[in-house]
């Protein structure tokens, strides 16, 4: 029998089948997969063939695995020098920021994007809790948006509590498969609540002490939207290492340096003190932004990926 993976809790995961049936289901064996250090070899996206046990138990034991069209991966928080899988087979990727409560860095924002560009995944930055902003929050999230969709990212202002922009995000969500990320307590779960009503995630406040999101998503998990469309949520993100992406390759997941790899008098310029490097000089002249410029150097040298 062939499936897509619902739901992966470590050792079981759910598998819904052609005919629209759940499986609780476990990996055969040991599995790993090649040339990868994963601490999850199943993520849910995936698909697979499996077959049914005869416990009576509705049971049943995952044998392969197809081979993926793109994932979302991040360096694993528990296992040193291994990765982890959030996510496969998607066509849309969705990040969830918050200017406010908790507060979403460039840092952060730029390494989801340039993982989604590693593994050609379309990523759409959504704003939501946009009733907490006065005009001045307003106008700096319109200078921000400006900032990404310059370089080809659609932006999206949204906000739970007064419906804002919830139209439009559904009709983005439609006959398609896509992940929703970002930050704890970013308001993922509220926004899958209000997307499908009947699910009613649940959710928590934020915590005053720190101002960072409470975890409340535990497994990843796809939700059926309708026909065709689908929703995957993630636990919260509080760091997202890059993975497998080589110094002299970084720029090339930043579209706005991309276009100028041709233009530096080094061919393995890596943009950061060469002379004659056509991305520093973009970035005197503000054609490419500092922050973004800022965020490739943290990546570039290693430095801290919370922020």
């Amino acid at each position: 029998m062939k499936g897509v993976v619902v739901k992966s809790t470590g050792s079981w995961y759910l598998v819904r089948d052609e005919e629209g049936k759940l499986h609780r289901a476990r990996l055969r064996g040991k599995f790993k997969l090649k040339g990868m250090k994963v601490s999850n070899p199943l993520a849910v996206g995936d698909k697979v063939a499996f077959d049914l046990e005869e416990t009576g138990e509705d049971t049943a034991v995952i044998n392969t695995i197809q081979d993926r069209e793109n994932y979302i991966i991040r360096q694993s928080t528990h296992k040193t020098a291994y990765s982890h899988i959030i996510a496969a087979n998607l066509d849309l990727a969705m990040l969830i920021v918050t200017l406010v409560s908790p507060r979403t860095s460039f840092g952060f924002i730029d390494r989801f994007l340039v993982t989604a560009e590693a593994y050609d995944i379309p990523t759409i930055i959504v704003y939501n809790k946009t009733d907490m902003y006065d005009d001045e929050m307003r106008d700096y999230q319109r200078q921000i948006s400006y900032m990404y969709e310059q370089i080809g990212y659609k932006t999206l202002a949204v906000s739970a509590k007064t419906k804002e922009g919830l139209d439009e995000l559904k009709k983005l969500l439609h006959s398609k498969t896509t992940l929703l990320s970002g930050h704890s307590g970013v308001g993922k779960s509220t926004l899958i609540n209000l997307i499908v009503p009947d699910l009613e995630l649940k959710t928590s406040e934020i915590s005053d002490f720190s101002d960072k999101g409470v975890h409340t998503t535990t497994f990843a998990e796809m939700f059926e939207v309708d026909k065709d469309t689908y929703i995957i949520d993630t636990p919260g993100i509080k760091e997202l290492g890059i993975v497998d992406i080589p110094a002299t390759e970084l720029s090339h997941y930043f579209p706005e340096m991309r276009e100028r790899l041709n233009q530096c008098r080094f061919n393995n310029c890596t943009h950061f003190n060469e002379p004659g490097c056509a991305v520093i000089e973009a970035v005197r002249h503000n054609e490419i932004s500092l922050t973004r410029y800022e965020s490739y150097l943290s990546m570039l040298h290693g430095q801290d990926n919370r922020k």
